[in-house]
């Protein structure tokens, strides 16, 4: 057999092996299981709980409000909130692509169209209501272990809110993290929300809400470095200039939150609500921060003690962060 011809049959094969991977991801992925029909009643009762959690502990809004002032401290959410369009990118965030947050409003082009079901599912499992897999920006994996009841109200809250109309642009992802996100999306593993009595479980379960560990720990290769988690390090790109990087918040006395007490930390949240109010402009190159500072100040001192508390009790891990950089 010429070498051509065995070339030539050589590339057709590994062409084929491509094809039939791909139609197999394409296929097989996202894999979440069975899906369950839902239907949520939307008391009173679901939409009050769905509104701390939208607004304070999970801080939806944060992240899927794209109009806001750059200029203001912690960038106040004030008008279009849950319309999308916030964009995270390479050069601001240092994630593999260019995304941007969807409308989460009751709008045609939000959540409108939507049954409980897909948005129970796109918060829980990751998946789209196309059946599409969400970049782990949104924290689903996280989601995936709270309280069935708990998003069953965030998504009564999320009925209720001021629609906008907003046409989010299109995500995409960087070769192979578009095709590796197909196989991260997993079947919901709910429990229920721990007792208060228990201060370390259930401030787990607010420190898992809260997303806390997505932005305080670094990550090689989309997974968290182990032995780093809550250790800060993680360096963020501020449109007006400047770096902010995210502080250790484990125990260690020197580079953490080790010598703080539960009262100082619970009030460094209503300081920063204070310092916004009564400062709200900056000017280029000034420091500023993508702590959702104004959301989570919003949560009880029973949730933000209880963060603490779960915080504590991590091995403490040596980590000098210089918060801000110019």
């Amino acid at each position: 057999m010429k070498t051509s011809v065995l070339l030539k049959r050589i590339v057709l094969i590994l062409g084929l092996a491509v094809v039939g991977g791909l139609g197999f991801l394409y296929l097989k992925f996202p894999d979440i299981g069975e899906k369950k029909e839902i239907k949520i009643a939307h008391t009173e009762a679901q939409v009050k709980r769905g509104k701390y959690l939208v607004d304070n502990v999970a801080a939806c809004m944060g992240c899927h409000t794209g109009d806001r002032d750059i200029k203001k401290l912690f960038y106040p959410v004030e008008k279009n909130a849950g319309a999308g369009s916030m964009r995270f990118g390479e050069d601001n965030f240092g994630v593999p692509g260019t995304f941007y947050s969807k409308n989460i409003t009751p709008a045609v082009s939000g959540l409108g169209n939507w049954t409980d079901t897909e948005i129970f599912y796109a918060i829980t499992a990751g998946v789209s209501k196309n059946g599409n897999p969400l970049f782990t920006l949104m924290p689903y994996t996280n989601y995936s272990e709270m309280d069935e009841e708990d998003i069953y109200s965030i998504i009564a809250y999320l009925r209720t809110i001021p629609p906008v109309e907003n046409k989010v642009e299109e995500s995409h992802a960087n070769f192979p993290v578009n095709l590796i996100l197909r196989t991260i999306p997993k079947a919901p593993n709910l429990k229920k929300r721990p007792d208060t009595s228990d201060k370390i479980a259930y401030g787990k379960y607010i420190t898992t809400f809260a997303s806390c560990i997505d932005c305080h720990s670094q990550r090689d290769k989309g997974k968290f470095v182990p032995g780093m988690e809550f250790a800060g390090g993680v360096t963020f790109s501020l449109p007006t200039g400047g770096k902010v990087v995210s502080a250790n918040i484990t125990p260690d006395p020197k580079t953490g939150i080790g010598t703080w007490t539960k009262e100082v930390f619970i009030a460094r949240f209503k300081a920063n609500r204070l310092r916004a109010k009564a400062n709200p402009n900056i000017a280029p190159g000034e420091f500023n921060s993508v702590m959702p500072w104004l959301e989570y100040s919003g949560m009880t001192d029973q949730d933000l003690g209880a963060i603490f508390d779960y915080l504590s009790s991590l091995k403490p891990v040596a980590n000098p962060v210089q918060v801000f950089q110019k």
